[in-house]
């Protein structure tokens, strides 16, 4: 397979056997697996997935590429879907997914929080990324990769970084590191769901705005109905100061008012 990467689509292909070879075990398919791909690109992760399972569904915007891949002669058993993930309904493929990609730079953020409300079909995710977007994605609080994208994933996913990829594992190569990281979600004893999840998202975007503020300052029109005492926080400390259990309690303070 061949094409000019659209830098629209932001476009890098993977080309290096042996890291293919390391995302493939470290994925480790099973036969039963549901396994979604995001972005197949020229199949370089398609045809060895496609090895360890009898069935695989790729999603692919481009329909250069979706043309080329149903014409394959080594993918005849892959389901590909034509489209924009970020517009696809996760719901459509049942439970226990296990959605792996190398996915473009331009919509990664974007694409991890659409995932987000499909949590609870998920078994596990495996992502090709930025690596700077890895670091954000696993920071704890303190860090200052520690935000906004952070606070929202750990509340649904344990993150585990796995190793880094150069840029001339690519083509084109990136300007940057990337990184591959598994996401899995957190068990039902682990979890706590904010009672509002909307809420939820309001506060720590809200609290993330200006990161640099004191949180009594960022929050100021919300600061009647917060208990610092009972958050176990002072009101001096900044966003990135406050983990995760913390944000969620404090959105349980406020959903009566804010919901």
């Amino acid at each position: 397979m061949q094409t000019t990467p659209r830098k629209r689509f932001g476009q890098h292909f993977l080309h290096d056997l042996g890291i293919i070879d390391q995302i493939v075990r470290a994925i480790d398919p099973q036969p039963e697996d549901t396994l979604i791909e995001i972005g197949p690109g020229l199949s370089a992760l398609t045809r060895p997935l496609l090895w360890r399972v009898p069935k695989l569904t790729a999603i692919e915007i481009d329909r250069d590429l979706v043309a080329q891949l149903r014409q394959h002669p080594d993918l005849q058993s892959l389901q590909i879907i034509q489209a924009d993930v970020l517009e696809v309904d996760f719901k459509q493929f049942g439970d226990r997914l296990r959605i792996v990609g190398n996915l473009p730079y331009n919509i990664s953020s974007p694409l991890l929080f659409h995932l987000l409300q499909y949590v609870d079909q998920v078994q596990d995710q495996h992502f090709m990324l930025q690596k700077e977007m890895v670091e954000r994605m696993a920071a704890q609080p303190g860090s200052r990769h520690y935000g906004r994208l952070s606070v929202m994933l750990q509340a649904k996913y344990r993150m585990m970084p796995l190793f880094d990829v150069p840029p001339e594992a690519f083509d084109p190569p990136p300007n940057v590191m990337s990184a591959v990281v598994r996401m899995r979600p957190l068990s039902a004893k682990r979890r706590v769901d904010p009672k509002n999840e909307a809420v939820f998202a309001q506060v720590v975007a809200r609290a993330f705005s200006q990161r640099r503020k004191m949180l009594r300052r960022v929050l100021a029109d919300w600061q009647q109905w917060i208990d610092w005492q009972a958050l176990d926080a002072k009101d001096s400390l900044r966003a990135e100061q406050l983990s995760v259990a913390q944000f969620i309690a404090l959105s349980d303070q406020l959903t009566p008012h804010l919901a």
